[in-house]
C-alpha cells in the first residue's frame, strides 16, 4: 500500500491529509495565523486515527505556494523536519494546481488574492487524466491576467472573490462559473503528490523549496 501525508498552510486555512492507495482522509480548520500552533497536533491526530506511523509513509507533501509567505515557510519547514526524521522523500505541490485539482472541472483558471491589489494566477487543463499547465504560475494585476484560449473555463480561488469584477471583465464570455471561496487543501495536495511519488519524482528533504513568486513580501512604511 502506498501512503502519502500532506499538509497545506498557505492561506488562513490549515489542512492535513493522508492518502492511502486513493483513499483520502483529511482535516481542515480556519485558523487565521495560528498554523504553527496546531499543525503538528492535527498531523498527529490524523495519523493516530488512521493507525499509521511516519515510518510507514512513502512520502510527505506540502503546499509549496504561492500564498502567505509565513504559511508556505511553515509547511515547507514541517515537511522537511518530518521527512528528515523518518528518512522520507518530499514533494512540493503548487497551491494553484491544488485549486484546479479540487475544483471538479477540467479547464481551470486558478487565482489567489496576493493582497495589494494583485493575484497569484495560473491556468490548467486536464487532458487524458493529467493536468497540463496552460499558463505558468505568475504574480500579476487581475486586469492584466494572461489570456487563455476558448470557452468553458472555471475560476477557482480567493482572487475571484477579491477581484471578481476585474477577472470577469478580463475573461468576458470565457468563464463557465467560479468559486471565490475555494482554498488550497491538503487533500488535493496529497492526490497530486501521490502521482509524483509513484513516478519517482520525490526529492530529498533538504531540496524542498517554497514557491513565493512575489519578489517583495512586504511594503516599507513609506510605500504604504
Amino acid at each position: 500500500m502506498m501512503r502519502v501525508l500532506a499538509l497545506e498552510t498557505s492561506t488562513e486555512y490549515c489542512s492535513v491529509a493522508l492518502w492511502q492507495d486513493g483513499n483520502v482522509s483529511s482535516r481542515c480548520e480556519l485558523v487565521g495565523q495560528k498554523h504553527s500552533e496546531i499543525l503538528i497536533e492535527m498531523l498527529d491526530g490524523l495519523l493516530r486515527e488512521a493507525g499509521v506511523k511516519l515510518a510507514q509513509l512513502d512520502g510527505i507533501a506540502f503546499g509549496a505556494g504561492p500564498g502567505s509567505f509565513t504559511g508556505v515557510r511553515i509547511a515547507c519547514g514541517v515537511a522537511q523536519g518530518l521527512a528528515l526524521g523518518a528518512d522520507l522523500p518530499v514533494a512540493g505541490v503548487c497551491t494553484l494546481q491544488a485549486l484546479a485539482q479540487a475544483s471538479g472541472h477540467d479547464k481551470v483558471i486558478a487565482a489567489l488574492d496576493a493582497r495589494m491589489g494583485e493575484t497569484y494566477h495560473a491556468a490548467y487543463e486536464k487532458r487524458a487524466g493529467a493536468w497540463v499547465t496552460i499558463g505558468e504560475p505568475i504574480f500579476c494585476l487581475p486586469q492584466a491576467a494572461p489570456d487563455v484560449a476558448g470557452h468553458g473555463w472555471f475560476g477557482a480561488g480567493s482572487g475571484f472573490a477579491a477581484y471578481g469584477t476585474a477577472l470577469n471583465e478580463r475573461y468576458a464570455g470565457q468563464l463557465a462559473g467560479m468559486d471565490g471561496q475555494a482554498a488550497p487543501q491538503a487533500s488535493a495536495i496529497a492526490e497530486l503528490a501521490a502521482a509524483q511519488f509513484a513516478a519517482g519524482r520525490g526529492v530529498d528533504a533538504a531540496q524542498a523549496m517554497p514557491v513565493y513568486l512575489r519578489d517583495k513580501v512586504a511594503l516599507k512604511t513609506s510605500e504604504r
